[in-house]
């Protein structure tokens, strides 16, 4: 999902004549409240919006689409609670994107099928995963959207996952599908005929719904995020839970997940059961401290009694609290942790493969993790959520805090700036979570979601490649 940077700044170039097709924010608007912190410049300060939905640095624009509740292509509705997605070259030159949608089986109000589900008739029952204990179908799942980048017309929107439930995060993988994750422990008997709790992929030239296969090989818990290895096929994963832990799962056939294989969680080599959060003075891992990790096997994966991360962490395993997004750069994987730190409003990790990861000899060389920023104030980051790595090798950093709601970057030094800012409070003054931030293929827009709200999904063009050229990116 990275390009170089020489690629990318000839993209970027190629496309600087298309920004007049987006609203744009120009010089006479007002400047945006600065409620936030900068450590390196970015883009500048922020722009306020004259349509009051989302403020950006100057030169930017945005168009907005897929709002809950519109008709979709397929006849049912828009879902709501917009979250984790990923953007792939689609057809007749149009970006895919795959977009996960939270929901949970009793908010009916912002279900595909309609408040009362009349429009259950128009899919193939036999493509939903599971049904409540009153017939009702659970309401979370994937839409798959055709867009043009440029424009922001929407070609084509229908629903791809149906069924599920809570489909928070998840991850693209090299081969061109969504893996879509389930942040649930619900279990069958509890509102529920299926158990919960499960990833899922959808494939992105997939049109309609998938069958809804669970990947049981990458374990059952509160599945957050999840990042692939192009080299290895070995799936790294986040789960949104205290304790939590980082997992992999080593496929037997790589790309063939709903095959066998082997889950492990990470621990840190001479300190076993190590508390990562840095909650307490004793034993607090400074930033930029790099450790020397081991992966230990798990058993009893399906998680009967939804114990997974306890068990691990008694035998070993590092504790993780509350990990949420995931994202492969180039050989390394970035994740945070929502709540970590002493201030408790986030950290952001670097895990670096072993060359010889998965393989008895990765001993002789051991993945590292580095902790690679944690927050110090709510105006620098504040509960950092989901995660993409940008063309030029920053990270994009979105947010899920208690008071105002921002999009970051983060440089490779661990320096934050900001992007953006959501500029529409609801009516009781909540502004609602950032979620899902991702590239364009040819690396011109970045795509995200207002959660709700409505929920809605944005594409922003601009200046990317200035900070391609900020020597705080080299």
């Amino acid at each position: 999902m990275t390009l170089s940077r020489r690629r990318f700044l000839t993209r970027t170039a190629a496309v600087s004549a298309a920004f007049s097709a987006f609203p744009a924010l120009t010089a006479c608007a007002p400047r945006a409240p600065e409620g936030y912190q900068n450590q390196v410049e970015g883009y500048g300060a922020l722009t306020g919006d004259p349509r009051g939905l989302f403020d950006l640095p100057q030169g930017f624009s945005y168009t907005t689409f897929s709002d809950t509740g519109d008709v979709m292509d397929d006849g049912l509705l828009v879902p709501g609670d917009h979250d984790g997605m990923a953007a792939f070259a689609g057809p007749e030159g149009l970006v895919t994107l795959v977009r996960n949608h939270e929901i949970r089986s009793g908010e009916t109000d912002i279900s595909p099928f309609g408040p009362n589900a009349e429009r259950i008739a128009r899919i193939d029952s036999s493509r939903l995963y599971d049904w409540t204990e009153r017939d009702r179908p659970h309401l979370g799942g994937t839409t798959t959207l055709h867009v043009d980048a440029e424009t922001g017309r929407v070609a084509r929107q229908f629903l791809s996952l149906a069924g599920t439930e809570n489909n928070c995060a998840g991850g693209p993988t090299p081969w061109g599908s969504w893996i879509s994750c389930e942040e649930t422990l619900s279990r069958a008997g509890e509102g529920a005929r299926l158990d919960h709790g499960f990833a899922f992929e959808v494939p992105a030239d997939h049109i309609g719904l998938v069958e809804p296969t669970p990947l049981r090989g990458l374990g059952r818990f509160k599945h957050e995020a999840c990042a692939v290895d192009p080299r290895t096929g070995i799936v790294y994963q986040t789960e949104d839970d205290r304790p939590s832990l980082i997992t992999r799962f080593l496929p037997d056939a790589p790309g063939e997940l709903w095959r066998s294989g082997r889950l492990q969680a990470l621990a840190v080599q001479g300190r076993p059961g190590l508390e990562t959060y840095n909650w307490r003075e004793a034993d607090r891992i400074a930033v930029g401290e790099t450790l020397q990790a081991s992966w230990m096997d798990l058993d009893a994966i399906h998680n009967p009694d939804n114990d997974l991360a306890a068990r691990a962490v008694a035998g070993g395993a590092a504790a993780f609290t509350r990990g949420e997004g995931m994202w492969f750069g180039e050989g390394e994987v970035f994740f945070c942790c929502t709540d970590g730190g002493p201030e408790r409003i986030g950290q952001i990790w670097r895990y670096r493969p072993s060359r010889f990861e998965g393989y008895g000899q990765e001993r002789e060389a051991p993945g590292e993790l580095t902790l690679l920023f944690e927050s110090s104030s709510a105006a620098l980051m504040e509960k950092c959520d989901n995660i993409t790595v940008a063309p030029w090798g920053d990270l994009i950093v979105v947010e899920d805090g208690d008071g105002e709601q921002y999009i970051r970057g983060v440089t490779p030094g661990g320096e934050v700036y900001t992007i953006g800012r959501n500029a529409s409070p609801d009516e009781r003054g909540e502004y609602s979570e950032i979620t899902g931030p991702c590239f364009s293929p040819d690396a011109t827009t970045l795509f995200f979601n207002v959660q709700n709200g409505p929920g809605r999904t944005f594409a922003v063009r601009g200046p990317w490649a200035q900070r391609s050229l900020s020597p705080a990116s080299a």
